[in-house]
């Protein structure tokens, strides 16, 4: 019986009247096949036993061009560009870098370079908000794919990033990935055919994070889990300090359970890795070591330093603006704080709003603990009621429906009551802090009062902060801009909304999404809203972390400032980020000039904080500090008015917190010095990617192609206002044309991020595949109805002084790791020539000989009839030097031995891989230039 092992990977079989490309096969009875030049979704396995009679595999060889397979000079750069294009398994030690749909920043690549390091990898991404953390991800998950390494994977994340994970996956990587969590997980059952679990059955799993950290699903998860695990937002899942939050507990305890299984890879992706406390920090890096749970960062010793360092990457944008002199495509940001003069009635209710809150904060015989309550409770009251009159007239109601009730909020919980350290899938104003004091008669009258003013203002036209933010919004318009409008409260979030569709015209499209609506209601909103031809978005932060809306919006107006200055960077971070197309983006503070509680927050909390990132480059947390910071907040805003008090407040007050934050600073130092990774030689990435561009193709290659083939097929390409170009398919074959559904016209950009309104085609696309497909196709046509490819032809150039043959052949190579049965085809095209010098016969290199196939321009049409001669008589001449030629492609093994070589010592001897070329190559074209005649 025949088994796969006599068909060696690499090799050319016909099957069913057509030539297959083996692949390598688990399975000695099944043999893997693809055909040649086709896609992956045609790879099929053919069972061996039963493949007889006409189901017979037999040996191929790839035809040599004929002397009649004559078509012009222009169509051979095309044969060229269409072979390479269609490589799946390109020729380099970056394996997945083929079945990317996009083509990866050299920057990105570190942290592959970091995972490929270790034998189970254990990684945590914590680069800048915006710089493409999914991104780099998605590269290490493809990479140890294609190495087979993996066979399976889980997205672990919050439940409101599920459909953005799952897209992400399907646009760059071409994967179907399954989202399970509770409005799925009913439906996944009843496809599972026995009784395991959908986590066992499913290959490609995308996640919630609260579906899976209950008891009960937990330890199903944790059975059944597949090799590879990303965990998105991974700072949600920290070991929380005291009893602050079950749901993090939870979560927590679901990773620490995965990261138990010493098989597993984990890639924990967070922008906000430390929150300041360093206990939850160490209990994330305790994730991918368990040693790194006892580190002290005060006294770290340069072992641990390095220890660390090879599993967490940090990297701000400033550091990698220009990575290689490469751009990275990041937008300008134009920020500035503009405020605003509260009105008579504003003044009037802020004094009234202080006057009662002084008076709840300061009980007589109250404890410590309870007087920290009652001020904090203060505290939350005052921001709440000046975010908006509609918040204030909620926050006062509710107070009033709840006075007879106590809850107790415990001590843990409230530092974390204004700086808003974790997730924000949901909306919180911190009534519970208003709800657990217990009010006198007299307190109750004064609440019902304010509550009248509140209602009052609530219709007033004296609302002059969001006059402020109205006429920013139509300036921004104007301009071009379509804004997001962060608040901090849904009742305000609702109350600017509302306001902005009276005063903005009706063709602005005006939304307000907030934690009411569902995860899946958001996502259907912001798709509507993409739909619109100009749009504002007024959010709270639920939208704040995670979401990637750069696609549709370009400004981000704070209406209510955080008070975690980390909470700005994360908003901001939603448009001005990787892939946002927008050269100019603009980011403005809103502020009150005269409420104390927002001039407090700006110049001594994001201000302060903004000036050590600048001269730094460290974000500081609040974190460990938040208490002291807020009870310095509690001082000045509440006992500000005092006679002879205000100004040495403030400036104690100020002193206070800079002192706090120069601590904070000098530990965000100290951990990001540890994470500085100049350790990799960016040079060694470069080349590496550069032949990978050489071997597949780059954005130009897919640019050119198209616009080459799309004109031979009577289509047409043309240049669009410096954004893309417009396609018109209507002429090309049926089969390509039905891809763009009927449409006429098509924009289209080869370029990613592509531009607003541009369909991106990369090399990847659906379109480039049948396009690449049907041009090998109609190369080896008798007859081809669209015109032929040339495999042969003569031209005359001036580019040469003596004639010169050009060699196009494809190459394959067995990739085999030692002391492994795993192996892989890596493919390549390649280019070699020769000429006569003085009588003597000279080979061309790569570089000369591509030069003269993509630049020489014929002169004159030259007969059928002297081609075909021309031709004839050089295939003789290149029989007699073949053996020149298969030296050539033994040769290139060696280059690909070479270059995982280089890329053993970059990733640090992780394995030793040798390569096997499959003789003879297949020639793909040969082409003569012949000089200018001389003039008589």
């Amino acid at each position: 019986m025949n088994s796969n092992a006599t068909y060696k990977p690499g090799t050319l079989v016909k099957y069913r009247n057509r030539d297959w490309m083996v692949l390598p096969s688990d399975d000695v009875e099944i043999l893997s096949i693809r055909p040649l030049g086709g896609s992956e979704e045609e790879t099929t396995g053919v069972y061996i036993p039963l493949a007889t009679g006409t189901e017979k595999i037999q040996y191929a060889e790839f035809p040599e061009p004929k002397p009649n397979e004559i078509g012009s000079f222009e169509s051979a750069k095309l044969l060229f560009d269409a072979s390479r294009l269609s490589f799946r398994n390109a020729a380099g030690p970056f394996r997945c870098m083929g079945k990317l749909s996009f083509r990866p920043r050299s920057y990105q690549l570190v942290p592959l370079v970091m995972a490929l390091k270790h034998d189970v990898v254990r990684l945590m991404i914590a680069d800048d908000v915006g710089i493409g953390k999914t991104i780099e991800a998605l590269i290490i998950l493809k990479e140890l794919m294609e190495r087979g390494e993996i066979k399976r994977f889980a997205v672990i994340c919050p439940p409101h990033l599920c459909e953005q994970w799952q897209l992400e996956i399907k646009g760059k990587l071409d994967i179907d990935a399954e989202i399970i969590r509770s409005s799925t997980a009913a439906q996944l059952d009843r496809k599972i055919p026995d009784d395991q679990s959908v986590f066992h059955h499913i290959p490609y799993q995308v996640i919630s994070i609260d579906y899976i950290k209950a008891d009960k699903r937990r330890g199903i998860f944790i059975n059944d889990s597949p090799d590879f695990i990303i965990i998105d937002e991974a700072h949600t899942c920290a070991l929380p300090e005291g009893s602050k939050s079950k749901t993090q507990q939870q979560r927590y305890n679901l990773l620490h359970d995965l990261a138990d299984k010493t098989n597993k890879h984990i890639l924990l992706l967070t922008a906000t890795p430390h929150s300041g406390k360093d206990d939850e920090f160490r209990s994330l890096l305790g994730l991918l070591k368990k040693d790194f749970n006892k580190i002290n960062f005060e006294n770290l010793e340069q072992s641990d330093r390095k220890k660390i360092a090879k599993h967490f990457i940090q990297r701000k944008r400033e550091n990698i603006t220009r990575w290689l002199n490469e751009e990275t495509l990041f937008p300008e940001r134009e920020a500035k704080e503009i405020g605003y003069g509260l009105s008579l009635e504003h003044q009037l209710f802020y004094q009234g709003l202080v006057k009662f809150a002084r008076g709840i904060s300061s009980v007589e015989n109250d404890d410590d603990k309870t007087r920290l309550l009652r001020s904090w409770a203060a505290i939350a009251l005052i921001k709440g009621a000046m975010s908006s009159p509609a918040m204030a007239v909620e926050m006062l109601e509710r107070r009033k429906e709840k006075l007879s009730e106590f809850e107790e909020v415990n001590e843990p919980s409230l530092e974390n009551t204004l700086f808003e350290e974790y997730e924000f899938s949901g909306d919180f104003n911190r009534q519970d802090l208003m709800d657990s004091i217990e009010y006198k008669q007299n307190e109750i009258a004064e609440l019902k009062e304010l509550q009248q003013q509140a209602l009052v203002l609530s219709g007033s036209p004296e609302d002059y902060k969001t006059k402020a933010a109205i006429k920013i919004i139509k300036d921004w318009i104007k301009e071009g801009f379509d804004p997001i409008v962060f608040c901090h409260y849904i009742a305000t979030a609702h109350y600017v909304a509302d306001l902005l569709r009276k005063e903005l015209p009706k063709s602005i499209h005006v939304e307000a999404i907030t934690s009411e609506l569902a995860d899946e209601q958001r996502k259907e909103r912001i798709e509507i809203m993409g739909k619109k031809e100009r749009r504002v978005l007024v959010a709270t932060d639920c939208l704040s972390e995670g979401i990637n809306l750069q696609e549709y919006f370009t400004a981000v107006l704070h209406y209510d400032l955080p008070w975690n200055p980390n909470r700005i960077e994360q908003r901001e971070g939603r448009v001005d980020r990787y892939g946002q197309t927008a050269p100019i983006i603009k980011t403005y503070i809103l502020y009150g000039e005269d409420n104390p509680m927002d001039t407090f927050v700006l110049e001594v909390l994001i201000k302060k904080v903004n000036e050590i990132k600048k001269s730094t480059g460290v974000s500081i947390p609040i974190g460990e500090n938040s208490k002291s910071i807020m009870t310095e907040a509690a001082k000045r805003i509440l006992y500000q008015e005092q006679t002879g008090f205000q100004q040495e407040l403030f400036k104690d007050t100020k002193e206070t917190v800079t002192n706090e934050l120069e601590l904070a600073r000098r530990k965000g130092e100290n951990l990001r010095s540890i994470f500085a990774h100049e350790g990799i030689d960016p040079e060694l990435i470069k080349k590496d990617l550069e032949e990978v561009d050489e071997a597949i193709g780059d954005v130009k290659t897919v640019e050119n192609f198209v616009r080459g083939a799309v004109d031979m097929l009577g289509g047409s390409c043309k240049w669009d206002d410096n954004y893309g170009f417009k396609l018109q398919p209507e002429n090309l074959p049926p089969h390509i044309k039905r891809i763009f559904n009927g449409e006429t016209i098509v924009k289209i950009s080869f370029e990613s991020p592509t531009p607003k309104g541009y369909t991106y085609i990369g090399r990847n696309n659906l379109f480039i595949e049948q396009l690449c497909q049907f041009l090998l196709a109609i190369a080896f046509e008798a007859n081809p109805e669209y015109g032929r490819l040339a495999r042969v032809c003569e031209i005359q150039s001036d580019e040469v002084s003596s004639k010169t043959t050009l060699v196009m052949f494809r190459v394959r190579n067995v990739i085999k790791e030692v002391n492994s049965k795993r192996e892989s085809v890596a493919e390549e095209m390649y280019l070699w020539g020769y000429t006569a010098v003085d009588g003597t016969m000279k080979t061309l290199e790569f570089k000369e000989t591509k030069k003269l196939l993509m630049e020489a321009i014929p002169l004159s049409n030259l007969s059928v009839e002297r081609q075909t001669n021309t031709i004839e008589n050089e295939m003789i001449r290149f029989h007699e030097m073949k053996s020149q030629f298969i030296d050539l492609a033994t040769e290139r093994a060696d280059k690909l031995v070479e270059a995982h070589g280089r890329f053993k010592e970059l990733i640090g001897g992780r394995r030793y891989e040798k390569t096997t070329p499959v003789l003879p190559p297949d020639v793909m074209g040969v082409y003569v230039l012949s000089p200018k005649p001389k003039a008589l």
